[in-house]
């Protein structure tokens, strides 16, 4: 009774930046009327919203669009000037709580929102080379120990990174956390304590 397609795309720019563009298109097989907001015909997107955003390599957002090209509430266009407040904010952890603190709630766009949260992965899938480059100052890449597959102890981190095969910090180290997120874009990151 509904269809929901949702695409993420990336690209490198010739500037050495990265666009990663998200689209959503919600529609139903069938007419339907929301009232005192109008009809839709079978097939019709009541929900038609993309998103470009521009990240340098280190994953920091330097430029963000969007667009409605179709909504359903006449007020649902004044959610895009808000996500103008993620400018400055690198997606990584925390990057969920980040959209929810800038853009949560009647700040934004429920489908904005919803197609934010997943441009992190499309992003890291998108930098490939960057995201999955072990760091040089011996750290494991952010991306092990963080799923089933990329395991310490797993057989895909034995083959792909046999150097952090079977990897543990060492007891007086800090908690690996590459990607920390900061609330403020414009603070920086407090080290753990």
């Amino acid at each position: 009774m509904h269809t929901r397609r949702v695409e993420y795309r990336g690209y490198l720019r010739d500037d050495g930046l990265w666009d990663i563009e998200g689209e959503l298109h919600d529609s139903k097989p069938h007419s339907f009327e929301i009232t005192g907001e109008g009809c839709w015909e079978a097939g019709e997107p009541v929900h038609h919203m993309r998103i470009r955003v521009t990240l340098d390599t280190s994953m920091v957002v330097r430029a963000i669009e969007a667009v409605m090209d179709s909504h359903p509430h006449a007020p649902c266009p004044q959610a895009v000037a808000p996500m103008q407040r993620m400018v400055g904010v690198r997606m990584g952890g925390g990057w969920r709580r980040a959209i929810e603190q800038h853009l949560g709630a009647i700040q934004g766009c429920t489908h904005l929102r919803e197609l934010l949260y997943n441009m992190a992965t499309a992003a890291f899938q998108t930098m490939a080379e960057v995201s999955f480059a072990t760091p040089d100052d011996g750290r494991p890449p952010p991306h092990l120990g963080k799923c089933l597959a990329w395991d310490f102890d797993g057989p895909v981190t034995e083959k792909v990174y046999p150097l952090f095969f079977r990897w543990r910090p060492a007891p007086d180290e800090r908690p690996h956390r590459p990607q920390e997120q900061a609330a403020d874009p414009a603070r920086e990151v407090p080290e753990p304590r």
